[in-house]
């Protein structure tokens, strides 16, 4: 079983707290131009895995460990499908009227867009949809189509994928949510199966901790 491999900027993190540690979150990002909350999924990645530890009103420290090999197990063996949720979809020819709606209804921050054979064709985010309703256009009469991210550049996972790359890749590109998808049968498009969004691993989060009574 293969490492957790860190990112550049969670390399970052933890040099800088090697170095100042006892650090605050606050000035971890403070030295990195960066907002507090951008930083809070890598901060709570490289605590759960054993880089750091946190003291309320204290801050970080190092651990003097490459990885927490209990911990590294243990999230590289919690697969997607323990923690997805239900997607929601809405086809192609659906107007940005009806997707925002849909969004609103659902009370999600992704929709997953399909054709006729729902086979996956795209994805709108709320950044998607909100730039469409200023653009001064009838949102009535613009098919969601044609504001949304199209295939190939749709990130994707399968349902036994690890939870911790599917969180790398959430925070790497900066999406809320991640299809699950499979391949469809003789075919070359994807169905999808399900949904992993930042609260899906926010609850995993709040769980591992849970278990180890923090």
């Amino acid at each position: 079983m293969s490492p957790i491999e860190l990112s550049t900027r969670q390399q970052q993190i933890v040099d800088i707290v090697k170095e100042n540690g006892p650090i605050t979150g606050e000035h971890i990002a403070e030295r990195l131009s960066l907002t507090r909350a951008t930083l809070r999924p890598d901060l709570a990645i490289l605590t759960m895995a054993g880089f750091l530890d946190a003291r309320p009103r204290v801050g970080y420290f190092y651990t003097g460990k490459s990885e927490s090999p209990v911990l590294a197990d243990k999230l590289q063996e919690i697969k997607v499908h323990h923690y997805q949720s239900r997607p929601v979809l809405i086809e192609q020819s659906a107007s940005v009227y009806e997707a925002i709606c849909t969004m609103f209804l659902e009370d999600v921050g992704t929709l997953f867009i399909v054709d006729s054979h729902a086979t996956l064709v795209g994805v709108a985010s709320r950044k998607d949809l909100l730039r469409a309703s200023m653009g001064g256009q009838s949102i009535e009469s613009i098919p969601v189509s044609v504001i949304m991210t199209r295939m190939p550049n749709i990130t994707m996972c399968e349902k036994d994928d690890s939870v911790i790359e599917v969180a790398q890749k959430l925070i790497s590109r900066q999406i809320d949510g991640l299809p699950i998808v499979k391949k469809v049968d003789a075919g070359s498009g994807f169905e999808v199966v399900g949904r992993i969004t930042k609260t899906n691993i926010t609850q995993l989060l709040v769980d591992l901790a849970s278990e180890d009574g923090m």
